[in-house]
């Protein structure tokens, strides 16, 4: 409320208040006004400019009204000697009004039914959208603007001085300098390289489909396409024909190829090669199956209507279904079986050459006895070669530069190639081989239905959304928007949905199911950048990779242990992002601790010994629906992330709280609460600190 004389709001109208810009409020621009204030009377105008050559009043003249000035009537309450209030309606230009604060308020004050940037709402003129292009591209301003970009490129090395100054904040539709909004793409596009060519190499690998190596060479490309082409999707968002709900976050949300599905999909294809659905060479050699492949992203197409489904239930809802006491051991089961894959491909490979039993003939050396350098599994010289991976990943985090460090899984990758090349470990003859450009169905495998799949499918789709909940959080909290309130359950309503369609819409582009990625989440905290356009240009770079076939062939001939270097520490963090959902979400009380221990043990047991229901049913009838129905069964309890969710969720809907677990829980959550709060309190020392 602003109180005084009506000289002072005689000097608030004329723009002369301190603080404020004379002819701020800009009242002769809203002088066509059609939304006065209801029920008050008209104000006499404001804004009258007083030359010094003449002492009366001459209004300013009439301007057209542009389309990007967003009127908000401002009521100035004035209380006059002790006279009733009056009401004065003062016209301002909303465009015109810094924005103070350190959060970006820019969509959120128009709450879930607009998510357009200020300064460039849909009503815009298709000329003045050119002219902002041709600014963009033909001014030092537009193009490089005044970002300190030797940031991104300044090592971190020992008695190395700091630089004490931060980096301006680039919010969600601030303007970004071209270079800049290139250069960070680039910085997200690297970040996600390695997320996203692990799964298809997987599953379409030895341990997998065995698809062949033109196969595989297509599922690479196609998954950076993909990834490319679907995150679009998420960063941009559409509403549904006229209705309240939205496909999209709006925010940086990039996708990738779910690791959520690769246990399934491993242990599915041990099935089809042990029931025959996959052919088998007669020595038991696994032969290629496209069939199964085709079988695989039939079923996840079908099943993605399930998260399609759950995205219209409201965000605080799913929640309480699926608390961080069900998502944080379920996240890191997933991760510590997929520890076990990367790290015989550390070894010389996840295929027969790994298994004793199997490690004759074609496959008595790793990859192949017919590989440029093959060796005996385990040989010293692939360990060396996987670690090489694995310590350039450590020196780029100690000592590398911000973006060395968001890429530094990609800069490992790298590392290992080249002293893979230097010792003979490659093979040029696929690199050689491959076509300059691929696209989408280039390859087509035949879509099936695959019964068993179904239920554990239907199980990582609920995962994937419980995920994508806590990815959209954190991208909101990094990008300073609000976490809570109608315009973040939009967000989670959008991504939820966007998740589901666009793993629908993968599977019939040929690839597994995608889910939103996390570590992008890094990138925009470290280079303080949350802009679309940075998404943007990172899903152009994405598609650009992929359209070239023959740099997803390089990556296809990348020696096994390399790969296993950088997929060890990849799964390991998945892992570890379950950890950190279970500390951050999940008091300890004794409760708890129940739940977390009858659900990991059961999860541990499945993930050390995979084959322990394998002999539960002995059917050998010949009803195939039958077969089918125990093969789901087997499969679901050979899944430790599978049991785990399931008892983890069945004790807490079952188990009451207790009268001393409630009062621990309030006493840790106020001390979490009061920590929290000396932290913003004291911002500088928790910078020191850190």
């Amino acid at each position: 409320m602003i109180g005084g004389s009506k000289e002072y709001l005689d000097e608030l109208a004329a723009g002369s208040m301190p603080g404020l810009p004379r002819n701020c409020l800009g009242a002769e621009r809203h002088q066509r006004s059609e939304s006065p204030v209801p029920a008050i009377k008209q104000a006499e105008p404001i804004g009258i400019r007083r030359p010094p050559s003449d002492n009366k009043p001459r209004p300013l003249p009439k301007r057209r009204e542009k389309r990007n000035a967003f009127p908000l009537s401002l009521i100035v309450l004035l209380h006059i000697k002790g006279s009733p209030l009056t009401l004065k309606a003062l016209h301002v230009d909303a465009a015109r009004i810094p924005s103070f604060g350190p959060r970006s308020t820019m969509d959120e004050d128009h709450g879930p039914q607009s998510i357009a940037p200020a300064h460039a709402p849909p009503g815009r003129p298709f000329g003045a959208r050119l002219r902002a292009v041709r600014r963009a591209f033909t001014t030092k301003q537009g193009l490089i603007g005044a970002y300190d970009y030797g940031f991104l490129f300044r090592p971190n090395l020992p008695f190395m001085r700091r630089s004490a100054s931060r980096s301006p904040f680039f919010a969600l539709n601030d303007r970004v300098p071209v270079l800049l909004a290139l250069l960070l793409g680039l910085q997200h596009a690297l970040a996600m390289l390695a997320g996203i060519i692990t799964p298809p190499l997987l599953i379409s690998g030895a341990a997998g489909a065995n698809l062949d190596a033109h196969q595989q060479q297509y599922l690479v490309s196609t998954a950076l396409i993909i990834s490319g082409l679907l995150s679009t999707i998420q960063i941009t968002r559409f509403r549904l024909f006229k209705s309240s709900y939205y496909i999209g976050t709006g925010v940086i949300s990039v996708v990738g190829i779910s690791f959520n599905l690769i246990p399934v999909a491993l242990g599915g294809f041990q099935q089809m090669y042990a029931n025959g659905y996959c052919p088998s060479a007669p020595d038991g050699t696994h032969l290629p199956c496209p069939r199964g492949y085709g079988a695989l992203i039939g079923t996840a197409a079908l099943c993605a209507l399930i998260e399609i489904l759950i995205s219209f239930i409201p965000a605080r809802t799913l929640l309480r279904m699926f608390p961080p006491i069900v998502t944080g051991p379920t996240v890191m089961l997933i991760g510590v079986h997929l520890i076990e894959s990367g790290f015989k491909d550390w070894l010389g490979g996840a295929g027969p050459c790994s298994d004793p039993a199997t490690a004759t003939g074609l496959f008595a050396a790793c990859p192949t006895v017919a590989a440029p350098h093959p060796l005996p599994w385990g040989s010293a010289e692939f360990f060396g070669l996987g670690f090489s991976v694995f310590s350039a990943i450590l020196l780029c985090e100690r000592f590398g530069s911000p973006i060395m460090k968001s890429t530094s899984i990609v800069l490992g990758l790298l590392v290992g190639c080249v002293i893979g090349a230097a010792c003979g470990y490659f093979d040029r003859s696929g690199i050689d081989a491959a076509p300059v450009a691929s696209f989408i169905w280039v390859h087509t495998f035949p879509l099936s239905l695959y019964g068993p799949l179904v239920l554990p499918i239907l199980a990582v789709y609920v995962i994937c959304a419980c995920e994508a909940i806590g990815d959209i959080t954190a991208t909101c909290d990094v990008s300073k928007l609000e976490v809570d309130g109608p315009v973040y359950e939009s967000r989670i309503q959008g991504g939820v949905l966007a998740d589901g369609f666009n793993g629908l819409l993968a599977c019939l582009m040929t690839m597994t199911p995608m889910s939103t990625f996390a570590q992008n989440n890094g990138v925009i905290a470290l280079t303080r950048c949350a802009n679309r356009r940075a998404g943007y240009a990172c899903c152009f770079f994405l598609v650009v990779m992929g359209v070239f076939a023959k740099f997803a062939a390089a990556i296809v001939s990348i020696p096994s242990s390399v790969i296993g270097g950088m997929t060890t520490f990849l799964f390991t963090s998945v892992a570890v992002s379950g950890v950190a959902i279970v500390a951050r979400g999940v008091v300890f009380t004794r409760r708890n601790r129940f739940i977390l221990t009858a659900g990991l043990s059961l999860g541990y047991g499945a993930t050390l010994v995979p084959t322990y229901f394998s002999h539960i049913f002995t059917y050998k009838g010949d009803n195939k629906s039958l077969k089918g129905f125990y093969d789901a069964i087997v499969l679901v309890m050979e899944s430790g992330f599978a049991i785990t969710a399931a008892m983890c969720m069945l004790l807490n809907l079952t188990l009451p709280e207790e009268l001393e677990d409630e009062i621990s829980a309030e006493e840790t959550e106020l001390e979490h609460t009061v920590s929290a709060a000396e932290g913003k309190a004291h911002p500088q020392n928790n910078a020191d600190s850190s």
